[in-house]
Parts: structure tokens; sequence; C-alpha cells
């Protein structure tokens, strides 16, 4: 299996024509996208916070977030963004997949569109 990579537009929630499209590594195991610094900034986007990330070999990483608009597939999706370093690949993490409904297919290393988004807990 190989990597998938998809386009994705970064909007600053405030100002949507302050945006920058990059092509970002789709990453499953990260909750959140990272975004390179420079481009958060360039486009208005400042820290509303931090957190501690811990890494695949159990190390703890404590970056900068805030929230950025991401446009993937046409879809568009408020998420938290982690601020990376400036010449660090951008990555989409699966929080904005899961909430707009998006699920990676990993043979043909494409996203793909469900159906519907899917809820649980909730009774009609």
């Amino acid at each position: 299996m190989g990597a998938t990579h998809v386009t994705v537009n970064v909007s600053n929630p405030g100002d949507h024509n302050r945006e920058w499209s990059g092509l970002f590594l789709v990453d499953t195991g990260a909750t959140d996208s990272l975004v390179p610094r420079c481009h958060l900034e360039e486009i208005g986007i400042e820290p509303d916070g931090q957190r501690v990330y811990v890494l695949a070999d159990g190390s703890e990483l404590r970056l900068d977030i805030a929230v950025a608009r991401l446009e993937i597939l046409g879809e568009i999706v408020g998420s938290t963004v982690m601020f990376g370093d400036d010449d660090a690949e951008p990555l989409l993490g699966v929080t904005a997949l899961e909430s707009l409904g998006i699920e990676v297919d990993p043979l043909n290393q494409r996203l793909r569109r469900l159906p519907a988004v899917r809820l649980k807990g909730i009774r009609q």
C-alpha cells in the first residue's frame, strides 16, 4: 500500500478570501490536521491554544493549534489544525475526514465519499 494524498484548501474562518491550498498526506493515525505555520500565518490564522500530542514512538509533543476552514473534495468543514514547522509536510487527520463522511480507500489510494455521514446514538 502506498500513501494517499489530496489537495486541501485551507482558509481563515473569519475571512474566506484568505486561503492557501496544498497537497496533504492523508494520515488516518492522526486525529487533527497539520499545516506549516508559515501558511497559516499568511492567511491570518493565529494560535488559539496548545495541545499535547503523542507520537508513534510514545514521545509527547506540544503544538500550537487553531480552527481553520478546510475544503476537501468540494466539502467544507471547520477543523482543529496544528501549527507545524515551516518545512513540514501537511497532514490531513481523521477528524476532518469523518466529519465530512469521507473515508480512505487504501487499495486505490483515494478518498471516497460515503453515501451519508455516520451518526451513532441518535434515535428518532
